[in-house]
């Protein structure tokens, strides 16, 4: 049996297991260091081809042409301005009030219509101002009856103190009558002018030429001098633009004026796209407003078509220079990089070339340009952000209208790049 087995004897059957797993361990790590590295060389060769096929590819893509749009660099004459936002004014706007209170007799126009400076509008009723006159006239003609009567006793009295007939202070007497009646007269004079006055208040004529607004008060009612707001009538024949400029544009601004007789101003609708009057600078504020660091302007136009309403919103454009050869690209074209503004410029070879360019003035559609690109260039206006310098293309040129109904919008001082 084997538990009968000595100690001796079994330690003798021991041994050639140990012998046999001694050599066996490490047959089984190097079968599974080989297949760790059979592995990781796959996953190696396998990225390192598909880098080269994505690599392939990205060459392929490179080398094809990139198809792009492509506007033509233009030479036009441009005008460089100044933009603003401004609010029509009546270049005059009269509250029209009664001088006079009473009741309000007739309104002798029409609301809205044009009427002339001096054109009756509206009377007041004059019929107690006119018993006033008789009144007045009255008094005058009684006083004068009076001083006439002290006239004849200063006379008479006179001849009878140079005779030695009466007292001297009887003379002096009479003749202060005459003075006081004298006076009363002036002032009875002074009063059937004022009521004169008053009497052709009743008749309210328009101050000014200009339109006529909404009636604020019936025929009927009872107005109160210098109180009752009646009508307003405003002046659109020329009218006038408010608008505002920053401090650090005014010197160019008063250097023009100074130069110039008159500095053209053109007003644009709220888009800033449709040009609805042109005028002139009228002049500046005498003040540059602290608050704001801003100076106020005046502008006026004719407004001939009445096109400027009051308190409309207009985009103001001064004008400060018109250049004849202003070199004008699409501002799609304009391009910013690490080393400032540039454009793809379209080779003769179909290839495209980086060229830097300095951006005078921008706005909406249109970029003038200092120097960069010269006259008669294709610069690329879409696609441009997949190209690279030397990249091959396919042009077609872009439909692009630098201008607004066939006028040419230009840049405002004030956007520099």
């Amino acid at each position: 049996m084997s538990s009968s087995l000595s100690p001796e004897l079994r330690d003798s059957e021991l041994v050639p297991k140990r012998r046999k797993s001694s050599w066996l361990r490490p047959i089984v790590y190097l079968l599974v260091v080989g297949i760790v590295c059979v592995a990781v060389w796959r996953v190696y060769t396998n990225r390192q081809l598909a880098e080269k096929q994505a690599s392939d590819q990205a060459n392929d893509l490179m080398n094809q042409p990139v198809p792009v749009q492509a506007a033509l660099v233009e030479e036009r004459p441009m005008p460089i301005f100044l933009t603003a936002l401004g609010t029509v004014t009546p270049y005059y706007s009269v509250t029209v009030k009664a001088r006079v209170s009473g009741q309000l007799d007739q309104v002798n126009f029409t609301e809205g219509q044009q009427v002339k400076a001096g054109q009756t509008i509206m009377v007041v009723d004059p019929k107690p101002f006119k018993a006033a006159l008789d009144q007045a006239k009255g008094t005058l003609a009684h006083d004068e009856a009076l001083r006439k009567n002290a006239l004849a006793e200063v006379t008479r009295y006179k001849a009878l103190f140079e005779a030695g007939v009466v007292s001297k202070e009887q003379l002096e007497l009479d003749q202060s009558n005459l003075g006081q009646y004298e006076g009363a007269i002036a002032a009875d004079r002074a009063a059937i002018e004022t009521v004169e006055l008053q009497l052709g208040w009743c008749t309210i004529q328009s101050p000014i030429a200009g339109k006529i607004g909404l009636r604020l008060v019936d025929p009927g009612n009872v107005v109160t001098a210098n109180t009752t707001n009646l009508v307003i009538v405003n002046q659109f024949e020329p009218v006038a633009v408010y608008f505002t400029l920053p401090e650090s544009q005014l010197p160019q601004v008063l250097a023009k004026l100074r130069g110039e007789k008159r500095v053209a101003v053109d007003a644009y609708d709220r888009g800033d796209t449709t040009k609805i009057a042109s005028g002139y600078l009228l002049t500046t504020d005498n003040q540059i407003d602290t608050t704001t660091g801003t100076a106020k302007l005046k502008a006026v136009f004719e407004n001939k078509d009445q096109s400027l309403f009051p308190n409309q919103f207009v985009n103001i454009h001064l004008v400060l220079e018109q250049r004849a050869n202003a070199t004008v690209v699409p501002s799609a074209a304009i391009q910013s990089g690490l080393q400032g503004s540039f454009v793809w410029v379209v080779e003769p070879d179909s290839t495209v070339k980086m060229k830097p360019v300095k951006v005078a003035l921008a706005e909406g559609q249109i970029t003038l340009l200092d120097v960069g690109v010269a006259p008669g260039t294709k610069v690329v206006v879409d696609g441009a952000d997949r190209l690279r310098q030397d990249a091959r293309v396919t042009v077609s040129m872009a439909r692009t209208r630098m201008g607004v109904s066939g006028s040419v919008p230009a840049a405002p001082a004030g956007n520099s790049h």
